[in-house]
């Protein structure tokens, strides 16, 4: 009745056919006693409890389907309060049973999502490794020897092992990233402050964010969008400020080779150069960039006085409970004691410096595509160099949250030598997060990789991600306005992209008006023409901006609907009929631009 993932598509469908929340409820129940990780949950709810909720979905809501998130089946990393489950932190010394759901929960709950449990993870959110935890280490889903990943160990395992459609994590330097990376999965990691972090243990407050581990992008952005919206108890929450990205044209800055590190993982490389061949197919431009200024940023997460915001978070717990820590995490955070006051403000400093160094490389790229992690390790290997192996793990992911950027990671496919996943991490600019899910979403499928532990699993057609609504207009451009030339900056100046590069229909002709200083081109359709199409942009405007272009085209030229080679329609140039008699005709060159280089000639 139910697919071995979990993915909401599929779900959708077992309920459209008459499955209901409680047959889910005891499908995961079966799982959960048949699962050979006992690391996974540290206190997943109750069989009794579990059906009882779906059975309260199904009262609330009795039609299938007619919530957003109705009967799917989430995870919660045990620092995210749930109403009726103690949070841990995964210190049973410090646990306490909170009153109410944090906001990301209730509002998932509201959606109709069912919580199954609360997940493991590296103590207090301190690690990228999953192995710091006194309930034990989750392991890889593709190999019980290796690291799950962490510090949101338990939640992406539940997800890649089929007992949740997603789950909940936290993500400081990588948490919500690296795991997903390690189980074939897909992790969202929002733009600092667009999710509310009220009724989560904080970790490094300023930097904390909450995110999502699902099969597909479309999955955890569905997920990411019922739980963003301002929360004034979060003092860092922020309304979302919603930031476009080329839909062509895309380009993604990748690593120099001399900033390649990999520790020693061909594996790892080879899987990031695959996936940089993928970017490239799907049309995007590979742009090389200096990562040094990101690298350097990464470094002061754990290597200079954000240290002392993990103490912050727990230093009353820690006067008294020093002994209930685990040793590594409580190593990490009694460092911080070696910070002043003075050292934050000039740790300050040099995070502001480094941001000013980027804006060169930001200047070349709209994106940036990194390995998530650079390796992976053994838990023996781990246990034996817990420091410096976790160090490895966050080179291409401690800067993000620091610098306030948006990031998903998708899984990039399985290393021909140990058969382990491995992925890479798109990342944009702050509040890039809906317009970066859709290259995010292409670059998975191409991958093919499947969801989870499933690796035949096919990326579902219905789950594709689609450019998001930005509230621009779009408009064809035929001549002057053609990128590069002389007129194109009447669209960027007021923040005009660049859409895509087309044809139109066979039957339009193209001339060049007379008496027009400079040339000026006529776009006419003549029904029954069979031409080739003529070369032209599609841009996208901001209404003020299309309404001042359109006032201000002087005839016989206007704004009219043409149709693309597509069959779709777009407001774009026109030419009064009767303006072509004596007109040149261009239609055989195939372009306003090819006509231009004619002239040259």
């Amino acid at each position: 009745m139910f697919p071995a993932f979990l993915d909401f598509t599929a779900l959708r469908s077992a309920y459209s056919r008459g499955a209901t929340p409680l047959d889910l409820a005891e499908e995961i129940i079966a799982r959960r006693k048949a699962s050979s990780d006992p690391a996974i949950f540290i206190t997943p709810v109750a069989d009794d409890d579990l059906s009882a909720s779906a059975r309260a979905l199904m009262e609330r809501a009795p039609q299938p389907n007619s919530l957003p998130l109705w009967g799917i089946p989430f995870a919660v990393k045990d620092n995210i309060d749930v109403a009726g489950l103690p949070t841990t932190a995964a210190c049973p010394a410090f646990a306490y049973q909170p009153e109410e759901d944090a906001t990301v929960v209730a509002r998932l709950k509201a959606a109709g999502a069912l919580v199954i449990g609360k997940t493991n993870l590296d103590q207090f959110a301190t690690g990228l490794n999953g192995t710091r935890s006194p309930y034990g280490a989750p392991r890889s889903v593709f190999d019980a020897d290796y690291v799950s990943g962490g510090s949101s160990s338990g939640s992406a395992v539940a997800v890649a092992a089929g007992l949740a459609s997603f789950a909940l994590g936290t993500d400081t330097a990588g948490s919500g990233r690296v795991p997903a990376a390690f189980n074939n999965l897909v992790g969202i990691k929002p733009t600092p402050g667009l999710v509310p972090n009220v009724g989560v243990v904080p970790a490094c407050r300023s930097v904390d964010v909450v995110t999502v581990f699902a099969g597909t992008v479309c999955d955890g952005i569905a997920v990411r969008k019922v739980m963003e919206g301002y929360d004034g108890r979060d003092p860092f929450s922020r309304p979302a400020k919603p930031v476009s990205l080329p839909l062509e044209g895309l380009r993604i800055g990748v690593l120099e080779p001399q900033e390649r590190e990999f520790f020693g993982n061909s594996g790892y490389e080879a899987l990031y150069d695959q996936a940089i061949a993928r970017a490239e197919a799907l049309g995007a431009i590979i742009t090389p960039f200096d990562y040094a200024p990101f690298r350097e940023a990464a470094e002061l997460l754990y290597n200079g006085p954000w240290v002392a915001e993990r103490l912050a978070a727990v230093k009353d717990f820690l006067s008294g409970h020093a002994g209930d820590f685990d040793p590594t995490v409580r190593s990490i955070i009694e460092g911080a004691r070696a910070y002043s006051a003075v050292d934050a403000f000039e740790g300050l400093y040099r995070l502001e410096a480094l941001r000013q160094k980027t804006q060169a490389a930001w200047q070349g790229m709209d994106v940036m595509l990194l390995p998530t992690a650079p390796t992976t390790y053994r838990v023996d290997e781990m246990l034996a160099d817990p420091i410096v192996k976790n160090s490895h793990f966050g080179r291409y992911t401690n800067f993000a949250n620091l610098f306030g950027l948006a990031a998903i990671a998708v899984p990039a496919g399985f290393t021909s030598d140990t058969a382990l996943p491995g992925g890479v991490t798109l990342i944009g600019p702050g509040f890039s997060d809906d317009a970066l899910a859709v290259f995010a979403d292409a670059l998975h499928r191409k991958a093919e990789s499947g969801m989870g532990k499933d690796k035949a699993a096919a990326l579902p057609e219905d789950a594709k991600v689609n450019p998001p609504d930005d509230g621009l207009v779009p408009i064809m451009v035929v001549g002057a306005h053609l990128t590069g030339m002389p007129l194109n900056h009447e669209l960027t100046g007021p923040g005009g992209r660049l859409v895509k590069t087309c044809r139109t229909a066979k039957d339009y002709r193209l001339f060049v008006l007379p008496n027009t200083t400079p040339p000026k081109p006529g776009l006419i359709r003549e029904p029954g023409f069979a031409g080739e199409g003529l070369l032209v942009e599609v841009w996208k405007v901001t209404p003020e901006a299309f309404g001042r272009f359109v006032q201000n085209i002087p005839a016989p030229l206007g704004i009219g609907k043409v149709t693309l080679d597509d069959g779709s329609q777009v407001s774009g140039f026109l030419c009064e009929a009767h303006a072509i008699e004596g007109a040149q005709e261009i239609t055989h060159l195939g372009g306003w631009r090819a006509y231009i280089q004619s002239r040259a000639a």
